[in-house]
């Protein structure tokens, strides 16, 4: 492979790579999505989302992704996807729910897609 056929993870569409820059960039979601793992909070967030995004400081971007459930925007704006995920699982929703979502895609197609080898890396 020549140097100009060499792929980077930023050089593949949609792929966020989760470094120190966008692990500090997060780290608000983060905390507030790992919070979720405890019934209580859980019980919190459902309760009044507002309050509970507030008191963990996210971002108004990271809170306009939290509204939306918008999990590739989540991920972008350093969300790691393990904690992430738990505002789905919250929601009722299944992790293959997710990341179909996050390809623009059905679950059957998401499924199928990966039984077929993935995305081609180059979009």
């Amino acid at each position: 492979m020549g140097e100009t056929d060499r792929i980077t993870f930023s050089d593949i569409p949609g792929t966020y790579v989760f470094d120190g820059r966008r692990s500090r960039q997060g780290l608000a979601l983060n905390l507030m999505s790992a919070a979720l793992n405890d019934e209580a909070e859980r019980a919190a967030f459902r309760a009044d989302e507002e309050a509970f995004m507030e008191r963990f400081r996210l971002t108004e971007a990271q809170r306009d992704a939290v509204r939306r459930r918008d999990w590739a925007r989540m991920v972008e704006l350093g969300g790691n996807i393990y904690f992430v995920v738990k505002i789905a699982v919250g929601d009722g929703k299944h992790v293959p729910e997710v990341v179909a979502a996050m390809t623009g895609q059905t679950v059957e197609e998401y499924t199928t897609m990966m039984k077929d080898g993935g995305r081609n890396p180059r979009g």
